[in-house]
């Protein structure tokens, strides 16, 4: 079973998985990164740019703090496109002294979710803020907006933009705006928004756009993502497992 709840670390998601029978759900891209702890381990999901399908749904309980986008690459010290499409152990961004020392720290804690948020919160107020600009170019992505428009409104040059991108969001802003406009249809197809209508609010030309997109990010088609969506075990695609 799969339930999040907003954390107090600001635009971030706590999560946790538990073992459950059922299908196995795709994690579909969300411009988000996650950090992850699983069975005395902690890692991080980067960026995806295409859904990826854990291997071991229902076998193992998780915990998970997922960032909004853009926000998490400060906190970790690393640029996202380093993480572009992988799942990596924190000990080869932390160090391993200090992976295991807040491994052992949450196995121990009565709620792994609720301490894993405090690592977080910790390190955070020891990071550096995410880039103002780069927060503002995904509210107007999120909103619908175009990546000129975006650009023009922080006052960065296409390059600037796309370089500035690579390392906040892992890829560049027009595959931020793809995704961010692919999740808002989902958000519709799970509210029963028939798919045309979904699709047109969403930002797509039409269905087939829509569909294409689904194919090329998600490698489902809509039928598959509602019918799983509607399953008992059905996590929002934004839940980051790993293999």
């Amino acid at each position: 079973m799969y339930e999040e709840w907003p954390s107090r670390l600001d635009g971030a998601v706590v999560w946790t998985r538990t073992p459950s029978a059922g299908a196995v759900h795709p994690v579909l891209p969300d411009g988000c990164m996650d950090l992850l702890w699983a069975a005395g381990r902690l890692l991080v999901a980067g960026p995806d740019t295409h859904a990826f399908t854990p291997d071991d749904e229902g076998s193992v309980r998780y915990a998970g703090v997922r960032f909004a986008p853009g926000t998490a690459p400060a906190f970790l010290g690393v640029p996202a496109h380093e993480l572009r499409d992988r799942r990596v152990e924190l000990a080869d961004l932390w160090g391993g002294a200090e992976a295991r020392r807040l491994a052992e720290r949450i196995d121990d804690a009565v709620d792994p979710a609720a301490e894993l948020e405090a690592v977080a919160l910790a390190r955070a107020v020891e990071s550096v803020p995410p880039d103002p600009l780069l927060s503002e170019v995904v509210r107007r992505l999120d909103s619908g907006g175009t990546v000129a428009g975006a650009a023009a409104a922080v006052g960065l040059g296409a390059r600037q933009l796309h370089r500035r991108s690579l390392d906040a969001f892992g890829y560049g802003p027009k595959t931020l705006a793809r995704v961010l406009r692919l999740q808002r249809a989902l958000a519709l197809v799970r509210e029963d928004v028939p798919y045309a209508e979904a699709a047109l609010r969403a930002g797509c030309a039409d269905q087939a756009h829509l569909a294409r997109e689904m194919r090329d990010l998600a490698g489902i088609t809509l039928g598959a993502y509602e019918a799983l969506a509607n399953s008992e075990t059905a996590q929002p695609s934004g839940s980051r497992t790993t293999a």
